[in-house]
């Protein structure tokens, strides 16, 4: 890896935990149709996932357009206007400015989620760039949308360090050359390194975290 140059984060279960929030609108959506799933299946089946994908293999039959609007609307209920960011977070967005490092977030939820998300936790500007995940040709676990935002960032990939919680972002990440540090919000770390993360921490607060930042700031190799 190549000295720090930009940090790339997911947003969900990443920037705040918003998982239990998600897990429990799909429950209630796939008890509608006579479907009865719990925490496990959803960690395991739908987390990290495109709603079109989601919704093509477990309602091939239905509207999955319609499908994802309900269910993001529901999300976005749940979530109110004002919701915590994940634990450290402030402090290493403040370490990048003072690092000059610019900032993106890449992520797979709907432009609207996004932004009611980044609203919630305070931050509707504080990022360079905020690539979604369905406006891209291909959604994660594409490499696509972290390919564009190393472009919109004019950053190699390698100088990239991205944040990921989920099994597809992970597999976004890497394919796209990034770094990847993942977030144990709802994985532990053998499935997080399993999914091929380089380095697994509790939150922005982990000593871990730290380390790795001081050892790679001003490194070229």
């Amino acid at each position: 890896m190549t000295e720090i140059r930009a940090l790339l984060f997911d947003l969900d279960g990443t920037l705040l935990d918003t998982d239990p929030l998600h897990a429990g609108v799909f429950q209630r959506l796939f008890a509608e149709r006579g479907q009865v799933i719990d925490r496990a299946f959803y960690d395991d089946r739908i987390h990290g996932r495109l709603n079109a994908d989601i919704f093509g293999e477990f309602f091939p039959g239905e509207d999955a357009q319609a499908m994802s609007e309900a269910k993001e609307a529901a999300f976005r209920e749940k979530l109110g206007q004002q919701a915590p960011p994940m634990p450290g977070l402030p402090a290493l967005l403040a370490r990048a400015d003072r690092s000059g490092w610019p900032v993106a977030v890449v992520t797979n939820a709907p432009r609207a989620n996004a932004q009611a998300m980044l609203a919630a936790i305070g931050l509707s500007d504080r990022f360079d760039a905020v690539i979604i995940g369905e406006e891209c040709r291909s959604g994660k676990p594409d490499p696509e949308p972290y390919s564009e935002a190393m472009r919109r960032l004019g950053v190699p990939a390698a100088a990239c360090l991205a944040f990921e919680d989920s099994r597809s972002g992970i597999a976004s990440a890497k394919a796209a050359g990034a770094r990847v540090v993942a977030l144990r919000s709802t994985l532990d770390d053998a499935a997080l390194r399993a999914a091929g993360a380089d380095h697994v921490i509790q939150d922005f607060n982990d000593t871990a975290l730290r380390d790795l930042l001081e050892c790679r700031e001003g490194v070229t190799e």
